[in-house]
């Protein structure tokens, strides 16, 4: 069935190897294609509908470049070196395979960090002062935009996880920090701030934060310290004893307690580049264990030799899947 652009196979179910092979595909083309490499592509193509949907794909993504930051698409679209060619090709098509339908990339694209007055890179963490004093912990691939006036101190988180040390309480000018569902107001305190998809975690280690959804403020909480929630455009949860794994971030550290492995895997892809995936067959696995989040091939190697996983690397690293060991 078409999508909403009319194009049958961008949300098609498209196996994982396919995807992989229209990638290699792509790369091995984009480096300078002799006639054999052609026709070998296109046998490829025509010899399973899987490939050939893989490679309607990859080829609208190419259509696509254009639409990327100059910062992703000029390396590609320029004749730019082969190495480098070829890891930006490789980096974007990761893209295309985190998206099986409706071309998630795009608005993964939206929110990164080039967005953000102030931002971090994959696996970056970064500690900056604002003018009244307040700190802001950017987490990796995180960014903010800061918006001081004479009415208010405001920082729009646009992407990512921050952590927050409110500034100067001489400063009768409110501290608000905001995301696509609401508005949070410090009360003097020190609180995290995390976007997901459609939600956004609050946690709060000093003082108070008031939370007030974007389309509900009479239904305002006030979440007070050693507490979390979350919180759409319309509703606030009740607030629950807040977990210390939640700050683990800002000491470089991933901390699991009996944790599904698929969701370990989830929360590792956040500092790499490219993807962590995991066999159905192990991603109920409970795992439990301190991991450095700077390191993820460190992580990796830790849980190939305490679990009964292996980690199958594809893509030159980008593609990773934790399997069941043999």
């Amino acid at each position: 069935m078409p999508d909403h652009d009319g194009e049958p196979a961008v949300n098609a179910r498209v196996s994982p190897k396919a995807l992989e092979q229209a990638a290699e595909w792509l790369v091995r083309l984009q480096d300078g294609a002799s006639s054999a490499d052609l026709a070998a592509c296109e046998a490829w193509r025509s010899s399973d509908p899987q490939h050939a949907l893989a490679w309607e794909r990859a080829e609208r993504l190419l259509d696509k470049f254009g639409a990327l930051p100059p910062q992703v698409a000029m390396p590609v679209l320029n004749r730019s070196p082969a190495a480098t060619r070829r890891a930006a090709i490789t980096r974007i098509v990761a893209l295309m395979l985190m998206a099986p339908a409706g071309w998630a990339s795009w608005r993964y694209a939206q929110s990164q960090p080039w967005a953000g007055d102030i931002h971090t890179a994959v696996g970056e963490h970064r500690t900056v002062t604002l003018a009244d004093g307040t700190t802001i912990t950017l987490n990796t691939a995180s960014a903010i935009d800061v918006r001081f006036s004479a009415a208010e101190r405001l920082i729009v988180l646009r992407n990512g996880e921050i952590l927050v040390r409110s500034g100067h309480a001489a400063d009768v000018r409110p501290l608000r920090v905001a995301t696509d569902e609401g508005v949070l107001q410090p009360l003097g305190t020190v609180f995290n701030v995390r976007r997901h998809d459609c939600s956004t975690g609050l946690a709060v280690l000093e003082g108070a934060v008031r939370v007030t959804p974007a389309d509900a403020p009479g239904d305002a909480l006030v979440i007070d310290a050693g507490s979390q929630t979350r919180f759409n455009q319309r509703h606030v949860a009740p607030a629950r004893d807040a977990d210390p794994a939640i700050t683990a971030w800002t000491t470089g550290m991933l901390l699991a307690d009996q944790m599904r492995l698929d969701e370990l895997a989830t929360e590792l892809s956040r500092y790499r580049n490219g993807l962590v995936r995991v066999d159905p067959a192990v991603a109920g696995l409970r795992v439990s264990g301190a991991f450095p989040v700077a390191d993820s091939e460190r992580t990796l190697d830790m849980l190939v030799s305490t679990y009964p996983v292996d980690a199958v690397q594809r893509l030159r690293g980008y593609w990773i899947t934790l399997i069941p060991r043999d």
